[in-house]
């Protein structure tokens, strides 16, 4: 693929799904994964209770053995919660299960997405900490000509496997760009001030991300408090990054 579709020359930079992560990992020092229903919301919620989050991309019987080779407990399905089994993709549930110090939280998308680092620095943003992951990426230098940073909107998947652009994620990279937007050198490519513009432009973020489609859809399904989770703006501090494999909690 040609020089044109990674956006260089420009300190901030914007993307959907795994293969627009896997083609600008070739070219930035740091990938921030967002995917705000659920994968990265669930990840800020449980690195704050000192948890490390091991991304995995599939729900499988290979899951079953990456947890066991990890120590660590193992998310399953939404509906497959148990007292056996608390732990799932749900930050609803993660919240409310028993602490452990190792998870595997398998994604099709926010950890495919993770996987796609190639060396780069990577950290998981949402809603919940936008701010304060633009801060940590100002701080560190990050969003420099020398030190670019991809944004990556996950996305969902129709059912034929193609990826859906998903409002609420466009909203949650919007907010993480719009965080670096001052101190980026030099400046933010057209896709990227896009995505701010999208995120600045909603008067009310939380009545959005609970009636755009994935929203919908996990509260029909009997997961609202999800939603609710997933759309509190600014509440965290914490910035998970991606060390030896898994998320750790960053302030």
């Amino acid at each position: 693929m040609g020089e044109w579709s990674l956006q260089s020359g420009h300190g901030v930079r914007f993307e959907w799904g795994p293969a627009g992560a896997a083609r600008l990992a070739a070219d930035v020092a740091c990938l921030v994964v967002v995917d705000v229903l659920s994968f990265t919301t669930s990840v800020s919620i449980a690195v704050e209770a000192g948890t490390r989050v091991f991304p995995y991309r599939w729900r499988d019987e290979s899951a079953f053995a990456y947890a066991a080779e990890h120590d660590a407990k193992l998310a399953v399905g939404r509906r497959m919660a148990s007292a056996a089994t608390p732990w799932t993709l749900s930050p609803a549930a993660l919240r409310g299960a028993p602490f452990t110090p190792r998870l595997v939280l398998p994604s099709p998308n926010g950890s495919a997405i993770a996987a796609s680092a190639n060396g780069s620095t990577v950290v998981a943003a949402s809603l919940r900490n936008a701010t304060a992951v633009g801060r940590w990426l100002t701080a560190r230098g990050y969003g420099r000509e020398d030190r670019p940073v991809g944004v990556i909107a996950a996305g969902e998947r129709w059912p034929d496997g193609s990826l859906r652009p998903a409002l609420e994620d466009l909203l949650g990279a919007g907010a993480v760009i719009a965080a670096l937007r001052e101190s980026a050198d030099p400046g933010l490519s057209p896709e990227a001030t896009a995505a701010a513009a999208a995120y600045t432009a909603v008067a009310d973020v939380n009545a959005t991300v609970t009636d755009c489609s994935s929203g919908r859809e996990l509260t029909e399904g009997g997961f609202a408090e999800d939603v609710a989770l997933a759309r509190e703006l600014d509440v965290s501090t914490t910035v998970p990054t991606l060390t030896d494999g898994a998320f750790t909690a960053t302030d």
